[in-house]
């Protein structure tokens, strides 16, 4: 097994305690319901809460259980945070395939600079497609992300007369679609002529102020 493949495990495990503590914080979380949880053997669940307790991830009391250490609570967040901005990518994209397991590869292949970019474009989202919570940022993603965004604003920010390039596009397929037609997308020049008419390719288009703030320049 290589190294890679352990981590995902060791992320899984945490990202699974982290979902247990969700629902009850100060619950310590029997082996045997994290390995069925896992759908893994007690027995591997019992060597890798050992191990992870021996990194300093868990506090682990045999026959009791197992709850995460700060160190392990802040890890587990961030990779539950990972597969749940996953999970808002996907529903973006022209995708057919299982959505949830789609995502639980894709949260391993999610580093920082993706988390803050995904942030950003997805407008810092609060709730994950089946309307479940998002967990929060951590503070260095958070300071990340607002130095970042103090090179953007949204279109409804744009002065009349003044002129812009469509950095991003925060929407679901068929506004971005809908924009398209209209000439509107990355990359894009555009103007405000006043508030909610923009011209954009020689166009005038009314745009309202719920899409205009989905429009990053």
């Amino acid at each position: 097994m290589s190294a890679g493949h352990f981590q995902e495990f060791e992320d899984e495990y945490l990202e699974m305690m982290y979902q247990f503590y969700e629902k009850d914080p100060d619950a310590r979380v029997r082996t045997g319901d994290l390995a069925e949880a896992l759908r893994v053997t007690p027995a591997s669940t019992t060597e890798m809460v050992q191990r992870l307790a021996s990194k300093g991830y868990l506090e682990y009391i045999p026959y009791k259980g197992s709850t995460l250490t700060d160190k392990g609570l802040v890890y587990g967040k961030k990779m539950k945070r990972r597969h749940r901005l996953a999970e808002v990518l996907l529903q973006h994209l022209p995708f057919d395939g299982n959505q949830h397991a789609t995502a639980c590869r894709l949260e391993h292949a999610i580093d920082d600079d993706l988390e803050v970019a995904l942030t950003i474009y997805f407008n810092n989202p609060q709730i994950d497609p089946s309307g479940t919570p998002i967990p929060s940022m951590s503070e260095d993603i958070e300071s990340r992300v607002n130095t970042s965004i103090q090179d953007f604003k949204n279109l409804n920010q744009l002065s009349q007369g003044e002129s812009s390039t469509i950095k991003m596009i925060v929407a679901g397929k068929s506004d971005i679609h809908f924009l398209n037609n209209l000439n509107i997308a990355v990359g894009a020049e555009i103007k405000s002529i006043e508030q909610g008419s923009y011209q954009v390719a020689d166009m005038t288009v009314q745009l309202s102020k719920e899409i205009a703030d989905r429009i990053i320049i």
